[in-house]
């Protein structure tokens, strides 16, 4: 009995370590922007696609790379989703400022967009984009350097956004007819992909009558080093003042001379990097799909309203705490605990499934908010307190 405790406990520390690294990103973003990021599921999403990838080219390459293959999926899951976020609040986020309706339909239309372009992306479309990407950037790089560009600034969009898109999608359709099947064979579609971990992360640790899973240890690890490091950042370094700053009044430190608009765009960009190494460590778990990331971005957003906007100690205890108990529930170990008690454990086998012990988790969620609507760990200050 104690073992199936330890275990299930376990467990949910390491499923509560995914959801610790998913929420700091969202912490962040949310406590500085106030952006409600629907999207940041899908960025969990690209890190898991990322891993799987990865783990596709190092298995080619055998020996040694595929042995320490989660090395570099960890970094460029950081990497790519950290890009993803950068673009994302550069052409979508910044417009939207001051408008939390609008943003959560944006990022929510995003969201969508992601989960279409993993089930239908190949080689026609990816070099489409490619080639769209480069001619109306490039163009309007190019036209900026022109003192009166504000003035044709509008023209210019409107002539080389259907001039890109015209010469893209014809180059795609060349391409499509001359190298088909090859060029619009999807990469992925809409079927789950498997990820297997490291030889030396399948064994695990024997304790009493049960074996700890080494990659579970792997994603607690992992998740405490990126916690010490966002910790460091944002108390140590200079940006992380600034981000500090920003996040207590935006107004007072524009006049300070804090680039506002830069720190907005590091901060939306570390926080989708969070959420890559949050795909990475959930890729370990079970089969990456283009829903994945809607598997756990309510969980997300619990984390982030329970432990108290923009709290780090908030927001590791409401992850942990959440990854605890849902597991104990889910995995039968109160329906054991309390069999003396017939109703009790009646009540608690309703609930002895993934879905259903969510039900209750959430239940239980809403009714601590009614006695701490603000979370374990509040905001404190002045504009707070009126």
């Amino acid at each position: 009995m104690l073992s199936a405790y330890l275990e299930a406990i376990f467990s949910g520390v390491s499923i509560g370590a995914v959801l610790l690294m998913a929420a700091l990103g969202l912490a962040i973003v949310f406590g500085l922007m106030g952006v409600i990021n629907m999207a940041h599921g899908e960025l969990i999403m690209l890190g898991a696609y990322v891993t799987f990838l990865v783990q596709n080219g190092c298995k080619a390459l055998g020996g040694v790379w595929f042995e320490f293959y989660i090395v570099p999926a960890l970094i460029l899951a950081f990497g790519v989703t950290a890009i993803a976020g950068l673009l994302l609040e550069r052409t979508v986020i910044r417009h939207l400022y001051g408008r939390p309706l609008e943003t959560l339909l944006a990022t929510w239309g995003v969201s969508l967009i992601l989960q279409q372009f993993v089930r239908s992306v190949n080689w026609q479309l990816a070099i489409g984009l490619a080639l769209f990407s480069g001619l109306f950037w490039g163009g309007l790089a190019v036209l900026a350097r022109r003192p009166n560009y504000e003035q044709i600034r509008q023209w210019a969009i409107a002539l080389l956004l259907p001039l890109s898109a015209g010469l893209a999608w014809a180059v795609g359709a060349f391409l499509g007819q001359a190298y088909a099947p090859a060029m619009v064979r999807p990469w992925f579609g809409a079927q789950n992909v498997a990820v297997t971990a490291p030889p030396w992360l399948l064994s695990g640790l024997p304790i009493a009558d049960f074996r700890l899973p080494y990659y579970r240890i792997f994603i607690i690890v992992v998740t405490a080093i990126c916690v010490a490091g966002i910790y460091w950042f944002l108390q140590r370094s200079r940006w992380g003042l600034r981000i500090r700053a920003v996040m207590q009044n935006r107004s007072m430190s524009a006049c300070l001379g804090i680039p506002t608009q830069t720190v907005d765009a590091l901060t939306f960009s570390l926080g989708s990097g969070l959420a890559g190494i949050a795909g990475c460590a959930l890729s370990l778990l079970g089969p990456v799909g283009p829903n994945t990331g809607q598997s756990y971005i309510v969980d997300t957003f619990v984390v982030v309203v329970l432990g108290g906007v923009g709290k780090l100690m908030g927001t590791i205890v409401a992850a942990i705490a959440i990854g605890i108990v849902n597991q104990l529930i889910s995995a039968g170990t109160l329906v054991a605990a309390f069999q003396p008690l017939g109703a009790v454990a009646d009540f608690f086998d309703v609930f002895d499934s993934p879905s259903m012990s969510k039900v209750l988790v959430f239940t239980l969620i809403v009714v601590f908010l009614q006695f701490r609507p603000a979370g374990f760990f509040p905001q404190k200050g002045r504009t707070v307190d009126a």
